[in-house]
C-alpha cells in the first residue's frame, strides 16, 4: 500500500477547494491500492469532506496544541477530528521557517493531534545549508528527537514526511537515491522511538513526471504533494502515476 496525500496549502479559495474535490472523487474512487488523503484549507474542510465522500481521506494542514480556550484564530486537533479529519500535518517546514514555530511548539502539537485520535504526519528535513554542511542526519536527528522522545509509539499511531526544505516549492527535487538513503537511515533510526514499522513519505516537488522514481523504491512508502495536488489534471496524473496497472484511472 502506498501513500498518495495532497497538500492544497493555501493555494485554493473555498470555491476552488470544492471544485477540486468534486473532480477528484468522480476518479479517485474507482481506484483500490492506494491510501489517498488531501489537506484543505480549514474553511473548505466540511465542504471537501462531503465532496469526496470515502474517496479519500481528509487532514488538517496545523493544529493548535491545546484542546480549546481563548485562543483566537486557533483550531485544535479535535475540532479538527469532529470535522471528519483523520491526518494532521505537524512541522511542516513552512511552519517551522516561516511561522517560527519551534520543536517544543511541534512536539506539543504532535501530542494533541495523537490525543484527539489524529495520525500525526510529523514532517522533517535539512535545509540547503545543513546539507552543504554535511549535517542531513544531524538535523533530522534533533527534529526526531525532539518530537518523538518518552512517547510510547506504534508504528500505525505516526507517519514521517521527509520533505527537504531546499526542494519544497523549488521544482529542485531530492534525487531518488538521496532520498532512499536518507528514508533507509529514518526507518533505522526512529526504531529507538516507534515499535513496529512505520511509513516515510518523501515530499519536494513531486509530480506526476517524477512521482514513480520515489514510490518504486522500498523506502519510501508514499508522497506529501504540494502544488502538483492543488490541480485536477496534475493530481490525477500524479495519481494515475503511482496506481496499480489495473487500477488506473481514465486520462
Amino acid at each position: 500500500m502506498k501513500y498518495v496525500f495532497g497538500n492544497w496549502k493555501m493555494y485554493l479559495n473555498y470555491e476552488e477547494s470544492v471544485n477540486l474535490a468534486a473532480a477528484l472523487a468522480k476518479e479517485i474512487k474507482k481506484i483500490k491500492g492506494l491510501e489517498m488523503a488531501v489537506f484543505p484549507t480549514a474553511l473548505a474542510m466540511v465542504a471537501v469532506k462531503n465532496k469526496l465522500s470515502k474517496a479519500a481521506e481528509i487532514g488538517a494542514q496545523n493544529c493548535a496544541w491545546t484542546p480549546k480556550g481563548a485562543y483566537t484564530g486557533a483550531i485544535s486537533a479535535q475540532i479538527y477530528k469532529a470535522a471528519g479529519c483523520r491526518y494532521a500535518l505537524v512541522g511542516h517546514s513552512e511552519r517551522r521557517h516561516i511561522f517560527g514555530e519551534s520543536h517544543d511548539a511541534t512536539r506539543k502539537k504532535l501530542a494533541a493531534a495523537l490525543e484527539a485520535g489524529l495520525i500525526p504526519v510529523l514532517c522533517v528535513g535539512e535545509t540547503k545549508e545543513d546539507r552543504a554542511e554535511n549535517k542531513v542526519q544531524y538535523r533530522l536527528k534533533k527534529q526526531l528527537a525532539t518530537a518523538l522522545s518518552g512517547l510510547n509509539l506504534k508504528g500505525e499511531d505516526i507517519i514521517i514526511a521527509y520533505e527537504p526544505v531546499w526542494a519544497i516549492g523549488t521544482g529542485n527535487p531530492c534525487q531518488p537515491s538521496d532520498a532512499d538513503d536518507v528514508h533507509g537511515w529514518i526507518k533505522m533510526e526512529i526504531k529507538q522511538y516507534i515499535k513496529g514499522e512505520i511509513s516515510v513519505l518523501y515530499g519536494g516537488s513531486v509530480n506526476a513526471e517524477n512521482v514513480v522514481s520515489y514510490v518504486s523504491l522500498d523506502t519510501v512508502d508514499g508522497v506529501l504533494v504540494g502544488a502538483a495536488s492543488s490541480k485536477a489534471d496534475s493530481f490525477i496524473s500524479l495519481i494515475n502515476a503511482v496506481a496499480p496497472p489495473s487500477k488506473k484511472l481514465r486520462s
